[in-house]
């Protein structure tokens, strides 16, 4: 009588079988959970873009005049150019009858200074901007010195020689520091820090005209 072996077959212990078939399901679950959730965003996605089309509703900036004039005004005093100098300005007072050494007083001042020089947009009238389709044409405020003031902490005094008769006249260097300022205005003016301060101000208008969608911008 013949005898047939055959080999044992291995099995996981009953306990161990049951925790793998939970980890299988726990995992098939997952799965199934995140797919659905994908599958629900990409319908979303799908339905808004359908019912975007069907309806002819697309991303529009809105580009009418008043809208332009207000985000124009909205810059303000828009500083587009500063100025700087560094000069050497002496002021002195005497008299008319004694001399310098005796009676006079005079200074010499190393300033340090800047204009600062823009356009301001606030006064900016509907009429100055036409609108048509991707075109657009404005007529620009006239650009104007905003402020000219000395660096005090580069600001200072060279040198101060004073009479031996008279006091050191307090009112001396603050009449300096006027006259250095005006000095420095019209180095300014003469350098054509008006002309940059329009140009430059086109030039921010036209980047931000462009980033809202006009394809031409033109200037008066």
């Amino acid at each position: 009588m013949d005898t047939l072996f055959s080999s044992p077959v291995q099995r996981p212990p009953s306990g161990g079988r049951a925790r793998w078939v939970v980890a299988l399901l726990a995992g098939i679950l997952v799965g199934v959970a995140g797919v659905a959730v994908l599958s629900r965003q990409s319908e979303s996605s799908l339905w808004s873009r359908m019912v975007g089309g069907l309806l002819g509703r697309s991303t529009r900036v809105d580009v009418s005049q008043p809208t332009v004039v207000n985000k124009i005004q909205q810059l303000q005093r828009l500083e587009t150019v500063v100025y700087t100098m560094d000069k050497v300005v002496s002021g002195e007072k005497g008299s008319a009858i004694l001399p310098d050494f005796l009676a006079g007083d005079k200074l010499l001042m190393i300033v340090h200074g800047e204009v600062v020089a823009g356009v301001d947009f606030s006064g900016l009238k509907s009429g100055d901007v036409s609108v048509n389709e991707k075109q657009v044409r404005l007529r620009l405020p006239a650009p104007q010195v905003f402020t000219t003031r000395l660096d005090n902490a580069r600001t200072r005094v060279y040198s101060r020689q004073t009479g031996l008769l008279v006091p050191v006249d307090p009112n001396l260097e603050s009449e300096v520091r006027q006259e250095a300022e005006r000095q420095l205005q019209q180095a300014a003016l003469a350098d054509g820090v008006l002309k940059t301060a329009q140009q430059n101000a086109q030039s921010t208008l036209r980047s931000l005209l462009q980033g809202l969608g006009f394809v031409t911008v033109e200037f008066e």
